[in-house]
């Protein structure tokens, strides 16, 4: 079982990981940065996972960002002639979505009450916001920091009456990133009609792949909308839960991301080791 404690030195190593990709460091090296034995540390990182460190940091590369890119695009090319929402996410969470009136916009979520808290996840730690409704809100902040991700919690819902509830928010990133969650997760959306549409065509990117800007903005049909696009994954409220994470360039860089660098990258890796790891066991 994954604890806050590994969590806390997992985060340590993904983010050295993505920092020392280049050097194809040994096992060794990573655990006397994290502190800890070399078999403890390729035990904590396989069950957090399912891979080794250096399987992990194969995931990292420029290749390996381009293979991902083609099978996310042949996936997507799939999903626009079935219908966006077919091979989505959207099965796994209970998503109320609402495109925001002119009034709404400019209430900022007045009258709405919300719970609030940080906790840890294995990218580090984050801050979760929801109601009664579902989750509203949740962003990284090893990078940025907790009082720049609840001032951005706050500007986004400036009218709303905030409760801090940190217990409730564990939980909540618990059970986020909880892998054998069988339960849908109640996700409460609001944004303009054009967002909508861009975190909708997104959910129809599965785990282990990658798209770019310009091919979800074919996928709502507006091919000449990417940035556009990118403005509306930069407003996406629920990071993870919406995969804004899976959108690269189309040279397989990283691209911008509003938590952070090291933390979209890691997500990446994680997500296409993981894959991999399936891929591998269903194969044998």
């Amino acid at each position: 079982m994954i604890t806050h404690h590994h969590y806390q030195t997992i985060s340590a190593a993904i983010e050295w990981l993505v920092e020392h990709q280049e050097e194809q460091p040994e096992l060794d090296r990573l655990a006397r940065f994290v502190g800890c034995s070399p078999a403890h540390l390729q035990r904590t990182f396989q069950a957090w996972a399912g891979v080794s460190p250096k399987q992990f940091l194969k995931h990292l590369t420029r290749k390996a960002a381009l293979q991902r890119l083609a099978a996310g695009a042949s996936v997507l090319d799939a999903a626009i002639d079935t219908g966006l929402s077919g091979p989505g996410r959207l099965h796994d969470l209970m998503v109320t979505t609402e495109a925001l009136t002119p009034g709404e916009i400019r209430r900022r979520g007045a009258g709405v009450n919300l719970e609030c808290g940080s906790g840890q996840t294995p990218f580090g730690a984050a801050v979760v916001s929801w109601n009664d409704r579902g989750i509203s809100f949740l962003g990284f902040s090893e990078e940025s920091g907790t009082d720049s991700v609840l001032e951005a919690l706050r500007e986004q819902w400036a009218g709303a009456a905030f409760r801090e509830n940190d217990p409730q928010a564990q939980r909540w990133l618990d059970r986020i990133f909880d892998l054998n969650e069988q339960q849908p997760l109640p996700v409460w959306l609001r944004g303009s009609p054009f967002q909508l549409k861009v975190w909708e065509a997104l959910l129809a990117v599965p785990e282990g792949t990658n798209v770019t800007y310009g091919r979800l903005a074919s996928a709502i049909g507006q091919p000449g909308a990417s940035r556009a696009v990118g403005t509306a994954l930069g407003n996406n409220p629920v990071a993870w839960i919406i995969p804004c994470h899976r959108v690269i360039r189309q040279a397989g860089q990283i691209g911008n991301y509003r938590w952070g660098e090291i933390t979209k990258r890691a997500m990446i890796a994680s997500e296409a080791a993981r894959t991999g790891a399936r891929s591998l066991r269903t194969a044998c």
